[in-house]
């Protein structure tokens, strides 16, 4: 399962946020086929959004038939092969970079302070598996 964040400052919409994450974390081999989402109002109490944001991005990844509703049972992962493009993840990427770098430098860490600081969890994670 993937843990859900929406960045009210990226100027994506929250339903958008909520498709891109899904999309990646199939992807990403995250969320496996037959893997049940959390039900809209969960997920939407969790992230403190509007239950028809949630709905929204729900019946959007359906619509894609990347997502299977069962009624009373849950939404489900379905039986499909994402994968993103190149170019798309190279710009969400970018993205990721801009927006943490853009932080860092406003508590005046430099890009060095950055590359030492993803060296050193890069060490830890490896540490740890």
């Amino acid at each position: 399962m993937i843990n859900f964040k929406l960045d009210p400052k990226s100027g994506a919409p929250f339903y958008r946020q909520i498709i891109d994450q899904i999309k990646f974390g199939i992807a990403a081999g995250k969320l496996k086929t037959g893997e049940q989402l959390p039900t809209v109002r969960s997920l939407a109490v969790d992230l403190k959004v509007n239950l028809n944001t949630v709905a929204k991005a729900y019946k959007e990844l359906e619509i894609q038939n990347i997502l299977a509703t069962q009624q009373g049972t849950g939404t489900f992962i379905s039986d499909i092969k994402i994968e993103i493009p190149a170019e798309e993840k190279k710009n969400k990427l970018k993205e990721i970079c801009n927006e943490f770098s853009a932080i860092a430098f406003s508590y005046g860490f430099s890009v060095e302070d950055m590359i030492n600081q993803l060296q050193k969890q890069k060490s830890d994670e490896n540490n740890y598996r």
